[in-house]
């Protein structure tokens, strides 16, 4: 068993998901009040909470983060970054409001603009993703319920026993090929508009049968490197924390995050973190 080297940046980056986890589930078990952001977007103790976790977590490494709470630093400061942590210390605010239990904690390590590991946890619904290097991609369902899970997070110093541990509870992605129909489209469950209804009509006279899956936060990503279902077009606005962990997830599951116009990978740390319109699929 072998991350590529990458094994202490992945066990940190899950040991933190999971503690964030366990933060962002004592405030959304409690009366929270909603903030709003500058650009009008939601913000919550949770969001914040996770945030200040997830820094100190992973300051330790000496590696530049980059996240939705911190998204002011300019890109003259952060052109120079070869080597960086993209984190979202909750993805999908709107979902974690409604209390639909579909949001998460996303980390990323990034080089070079491209996603080495990615780590996604779902804490009311207890999945963990993460893939790294040439370790491939995997899922772990009730997490928190498998045998030796107290000791993530614990004691054990050691990051390829703790790995090793958790691979034997855990399901390489894809973890199966899907039927050929119904050709399953996840989208937004926030964030629909008409042009995803477009591409689903085109879709459907593609393929015959169509399925529209809705659903929240990067768990969308996931999906399709699950094999749930076999495209997540994004025909709207996110940004870069949004999508780097699920990128990572997809693609060491054999499947592609790319540009709805361009065809190629996104890539990090851009002058402009707002992404352009995606597409994932296998």
């Amino acid at each position: 068993m072998k991350a590529n080297g990458y094994n202490v940046f992945l066990v940190k980056a899950i040991e933190a998901a999971l503690e964030a986890g366990q933060v962002i589930l004592d405030v959304y078990h409690s009366e929270f009040a909603v903030e709003h952001k500058a650009d009008n977007s939601p913000l919550t103790r949770a969001d914040q909470k996770s945030h200040e976790l997830l820094i100190a977590a992973l300051k330790g490494f000496h590696i530049p983060i980059l996240s939705e709470e911190g998204r002011e630093i300019p890109y003259k400061d952060r052109k120079t970054w070869e080597r960086l942590w993209i984190i979202d210390p909750l993805d999908g605010t709107k979902e974690f409001i409604k209390r639909n239990d579909e949001f998460t904690v996303n980390i990323a390590l990034v080089e070079y603009g491209l996603p080495k590991l990615g780590v996604v946890y779902a804490p009311v619904k207890d999945w963990l993703y993460f893939a790294a290097g040439k370790l491939g991609a995997y899922k772990i369902d009730n997490l928190l319920g498998t045998e030796g899970s107290n000791r993530i997070g614990g004691n054990d110093l050691n990051p390829d026993k703790t790995l090793r541990r958790l691979l034997k509870n855990a399901t390489r992605l894809p973890a199966g090929k899907r039927p050929k129909t119904p050709f399953v489209i996840v989208g937004s469950r926030s964030h629909a508009n008409p042009d995803l209804k477009k591409l689903v009509e085109e879709k459907r006279r593609e393929h015959g049968e169509v399925k529209l899956i809705s659903a929240g936060s990067s768990l969308k990503i996931c999906m399709v490197a699950e094999g749930l279902a076999d495209m997540y077009p994004r025909l709207g606005p996110t940004c870069e924390w949004d999508t780097a962990a699920g990128q990572a997830v997809a693609e060491m599951a054999g499947a592609k995050l790319l540009d709805y116009k361009t065809g190629e990978p996104l890539k990090y740390n851009r002058p402009d973190l707002l992404n352009p319109w995606f597409v994932v699929r296998r």
